[in-house]
């Protein structure tokens, strides 16, 4: 069992307050609880948990901390004027339904039923065929795990249909096969047959007919035969058909002479959609290792792409008859070496991945900044059980923490751990200028500690305006050890299912009353919270300072403007002028009925509070923006305060809030 926390070698560049005393547990709670955003992931958890009480498995298997963190996060921004908690209910009570419909239908066709449910992680765009009836709707990016229930030609016809069932559904459904399958559903020779596993994806649905409530599939190209090395058919096929050739048997005279190839190789790397030339073709990489260790790219183009999402990395491809053509390598166009594509008579079989398991120890942490009252509310009849996990892990060791049921902190940032997430502060940023990449630094600190976060971006930074003390969320992430014994941490743009969502902008909370608690502005200084909701009165007669600048409208920090060029002092890069805007940078005083605050703020913040752009303002005549801030005197709103000072000598973001501790990060003009 791999230890998770409380061993001795604690990452070497996270930062610990060894001298500080041990909190002790009601102080955890109430810091908790000064956390709108945790409390209420922790009330989703207890609400969305299933009854256990007569169940003997230690494992909780409600969802997890991150899987519930971001699908608030994704319907607060879809619903940016507000979201209530019923909503949020709803959405994740949906959601969650959908995705874990896990145990056996009531009445299962035989040959489901008698398969054993494989270990394998479900593919990321899968859907139920009992989704598909609820709904009466299938996108093309949906992705079916389906079993064969039948195979059979339509009456008086030579149409081949299959009746296709799934582990999670009590329907089944027909699917016309598409014509460059009909070899494989040979009622002789054909694999196509009851039992047998099939991916596709790239379905149409034809809708029931007039008095009929059957739904059946349209035929589609992009459909994969699973394949079993333990069962003697499939092992014996495989031996025969696709293992005599290799990579390095390919002949390029060969081929022009009208050789095809069998082969069969580990899907090593599933690369990103790539737009190709004038006409914005899609293009994707898929890198494959045969048994030799030879490497060769496998080619999607166009709708083809969407066979990526049937892949999984680690399983094995078996390839039969793929076009092999000519790969342009670098950007000079010098390099050419030979690739695969998916031709018009090739066919995929796909021996699946299986995910290894390892147990977990359940972070002590997590008894600590959860506390007990959080597992005694989620886990009543698990309280005393709740040791440890059993999470997958690749043949590298590295373990997926993508449904790890707590949240995991800085302090718990362990060797090998991938798909995990971190919700803090960000307390320093930069960008590093040596990396030939797109690569910036984030600082992330929770109360257990801070660790650099490693951004990597294909082209630019595409995240927004981030702030120093602003609270973010990332996930997605992996962590390792490099080779001077330092923990990395990364978060790369292209990686399936990462995400980044900056909670201290997002206007929802603000307008979300199950997610924020009313501060005053009196007691700024004593709340624990990330971020603090107040709402004010703008007074300008105590100080108001409008100023206009120019930003980089990527990331929404300002730029130093020369006549030569303007230079971002964050992304450390020329802009082009399409990417420079006018920003306001204002300093202006908030009050309510406890105090008064000095705050800083620039972007649409600026532009909402001021109601009006910088260009507008611009226009005015002087003595017009002098006296324009007055007529905001008896304006009132609700706003979001950050404190940004944090202690990090020669950053030059520190200019933006001029020594002062408050930023808002996000106005909402109220109703007088």
């Amino acid at each position: 069992m791999r230890s998770f926390v409380g061993e001795d070698d604690a990452p070497m560049d996270t930062d610990y307050d060894d001298e500080a005393p041990k909190r002790k547990e009601d102080e955890d709670e109430e810091e908790e609880e000064m956390d709108p955003f945790g409390q209420f992931i922790n009330y989703v958890t207890s609400i969305l948990l299933p009854d256990n009480s007569d169940d003997d498995d230690e494992e909780p298997n409600g969802p997890g901390w991150s899987w519930i963190a971001s699908r608030i996060l994704k319907t607060c921004i879809a619903y940016s004027s507000g979201v209530t908690s019923a909503i949020l209910l709803s959405e994740l009570s949906q959601a969650w339904n959908e995705q874990n419909r896990i145990g056996a239908p009531k009445k299962q066709p035989e040959c489901i039923s008698m398969l054993k449910k494989n270990k394998r992680s479900k593919l990321p765009n899968t859907v139920t065929i009992d989704s598909i009836y609820e709904k009466k709707f299938l996108s093309l990016n949906s992705v079916l795990e389906a079993i064969i229930i039948d195979a059979f030609v339509l009456p008086g016809t030579n149409i081949y249909m299959l009746s296709l069932g799934d582990f999670w559904s009590s329907n089944t459904i027909e699917l016309y096969l598409h014509r460059r399958f009909y070899n494989l559903a040979d009622t002789h020779d054909g694999i196509l047959k009851k039992g047998r596993e099939v991916f596709l994806t790239g379905c149409r649905l034809r809708p029931a007919s007039s008095g009929s409530g059957c739904l059946r599939l349209l035929p589609t190209e992009y459909f994969i035969t699973l394949l079993n090395e333990d069962e003697d058919d499939d092992a014996m096929l495989l031996g025969a058909q696709f293992c005599s050739d290799s990579f390095s048997n390919i002949s390029v005279d060969a081929i022009n002479e009208g050789t095809s190839y069998s082969l069969y190789a580990r899907i090593e790397y599933i690369g990103p959609v790539e737009i190709q030339g004038k006409d914005g073709i899609q293009r994707k990489q898929i890198a494959l290792v045969d048994n030799d260790g030879i490497r060769m790219k496998f080619l999607l183009w166009g709708e083809q792409v969407l066979l990526a999402d049937l892949f999984s990395l680690g399983s094995m491809l078996a390839l039969d008859k793929p076009f092999v053509a000519t790969f342009t390598g670098s950007a000079t166009g010098r390099s050419e070496e030979l690739c695969l594509e998916y031709g018009s008579a090739t066919q995929l079989y796909l021996v699946p991945f299986i995910q290894h398991e390892e147990q977990v120890s359940v972070a002590l942490t997590q008894t600590r900044t959860q506390g007990s009252k959080f597992l005694s509310t989620c886990y009543p009849s698990q309280m005393s059980k709740i040791s440890q996990v059993v999470l997958p892990c690749d043949s590298k060791g590295s373990i997926d923490f993508r449904n790890y049921p707590f949240r995991i902190s800085v302090s718990d940032l362990r060797d090998k751990m991938t798909g995990f997430s971190l919700y803090g502060i960000v307390s320093d940023m930069s960008r590093d200028t040596n990396s030939e990449e797109v690569v910036f630094s984030l600082r992330i600190e929770d109360k257990t500690g801070a660790i650099w976060v490693k951004l990597h971006f294909s082209k630019s930074w595409s995240l927004g305006r981030v702030g120093l003390g602003h609270t973010v969320y990332l996930s997605g992430l992996s962590c390792s050890y490099t080779g001077h014994k330092c923990l990395e941490v990364i978060w790369s743009e292209n990686n399936i299912g990462v995400s980044f969502v900056n909670l201290s902008c997002l206007p929802a909370l603000v307008n979300s009353s199950c997610l924020h608690v009313l501060s005053t502005l009196s007691n700024l200084q004593d709340r624990k919270a990330n971020i603090h909701v107040c709402q004010i009165q703008v007074d300008q007669v105590e100080y108001c300072h409008v100023n206009t600048r120019y930003s980089h409208s990527p990331c929404g920090h300002f730029v130093s403007m020369t006549s030569a060029e303007a230079v971002c002092k964050f992304c450390h890069q020329s802009c082009s002028t399409a990417e420079v805007e006018s920003a306001f940078h204002l300093k202006i005083t908030l009050a309510d009925e406890s105090g008064k605050v000095l705050a800083w703020c620039t972007g649409q913040t600026a532009v909402d509070l001021l109601q009006i752009s910088p260009d507008e303002f611009n226009e005015l005549p002087e003595e017009e923006q002098i006296i324009y801030p007055s007529s905001l005197e008896s304006e009132r709103f609700r706003v979001s305060l950050v404190n940004c000072r944090r202690p990090s000598p020669g950053n030059n973001l520190y200019e933006e809030s001029d020594t002062l501790s408050w930023e808002i990060t996000r106005a909402i003009k109220l109703d007088s």
